[in-house]
């Protein structure tokens, strides 16, 4: 397969984990015989450094062209600090979505065995934890009507039929793929979008009879992720509320640095880690790039190329059980990684992994 990638490397740790993740994809293209082409583009603060606008034309050219987009991420303190600026890095991230049409965001959540006792959460709630949240990306209160004064400010949370039965139907496909259990999660004993976003589930589910659909409150979902986060398989919730129940979920695998995410629709889709940018960490060589490394096996899968997707998740466990990892989620005396020496650990693997694996595979 011919492969043309668009890269937005961004802010902050971005081009440091967007270049480990550009190797290992070029690593397996190598090994796999497909052909892969890079174009490099602006985003986020740099791009309002660079040009005055988060997300410019020419970036927006670069992406629509493309087979798909491999990001990092956006965010800069001096935006952060700055309750008046006009302009900020995280508007880009929006503008991509609106733009490419990127309606469902896949945020896989799941453990890693040798990593169970850094969850917040004890062992025993936590191990075999594996599900999905799909989060609904380019409607509510993120895109609707706003206004704000002195004395005032409303956000509107704004859904229609189409976009709520299109994120749900992804969301039955992947329930279907999968063990056959959606949950639908909504506020419909206050909010009138959510009793929409109910109904409309309620009258697709016969479609799926085989998917076990039931319907849960954000509150109690927030609570169910924490008290009992293995009874989930796939999640689907609209914006806000999908916002910040997979940044809940992110921290039940013990590291934001280890979850990758796929935001697909309309146009190219967009693969990336779910943290952000930790500016604080710019330059240091510390971020842990395995969340990027992920994104590239999502990539992969998308494509429906199944075993360079597996190979990639071979390589990040073994480096894992190898304890080749950054401080954060290294064991005590183990030995110092940085960003930099896990990409090159990861490739070494794949370089000499792949031929055993596609010999392996192809039975």
């Amino acid at each position: 397969m011919d492969f043309k990638i668009a890269v937005l490397a961004g802010d902050g740790i971005g081009p440091e984990i967007s270049a480990v993740g550009v190797d290992v994809m070029t690593a397996v293209c190598e090994k796999f015989g497909h052909n892969v082409s890079y174009k490099h583009a602006i985003c986020g603060a740099h791009a309002i450094d660079e040009v005055g606008d988060p997300f410019p034309e020419e970036t927006y050219e670069i992406c629509k062209e493309a087979d798909a987009v491999l990001f990092s991420a956006v965010g800069d303190p001096k935006f952060d600090n700055d309750p008046t600026a006009k302009v900020r890095p995280e508007q880009g991230l929006l503008a991509m979505r609106k733009k490419l049409g990127l309606f469902a965001n896949i945020r896989p959540v799941q453990t890693f065995k040798c990593l169970v006792h850094k969850s917040p959460l004890r062992a025993e709630l936590v191990e075999n934890a594996d599900f999905i949240c799909i989060r609904e990306l380019t409607g509510g209160m993120y895109f609707g009507e706003k206004y704000q004064d002195n004395d005032k400010a409303y956000d509107t949370n704004y859904y229609t039929r189409p976009e709520i039965e299109r994120i749900l139907k992804v969301a039955f496909e992947y329930a279907m793929k999968r063990n056959k259990h959606l949950t639908v999660v909504d506020k419909a004993n206050v909010l009138a979008s959510s009793r929409l976003w109910r109904q409309i589930a309620q009258e697709m589910a016969p479609q799926y009879p085989e998917v076990n659909t039931d319907y849960m409150y954000v509150d109690n979902a927030a609570m169910r992720m924490i008290q009992e986060p293995t009874f989930f398989d796939v999640m689907v919730t609209e914006n806000t509320f999908g916002d910040i129940l997979t940044d809940e979920g992110s921290v039940i695998s013990g590291s934001m640095g280890l979850l990758p995410s796929a935001s697909t629709g309309e146009s190219t889709p967009v693969f990336e880690p779910i943290h952000g940018s930790w500016p604080q960490a710019k330059g240091l060589n510390i971020a842990n790039p395995l969340a990027q490394v992920l994104s590239v096996a999502m990539l992969f899968e998308y494509f429906d190329l199944k075993a360079e997707g597996a190979l990639i998740r071979q390589a990040v466990d073994a480096s894992l059980d190898a304890n080749v990892r950054t401080p954060e989620i290294q064991v005590e005396g183990g030995a110092k990684y940085g960003t930099k020496e896990i990409g090159e650990w990861l490739v070494d693997y794949i370089r000499k992994a792949c031929g055993y694996w596609r010999l392996s595979f192809s039975y």
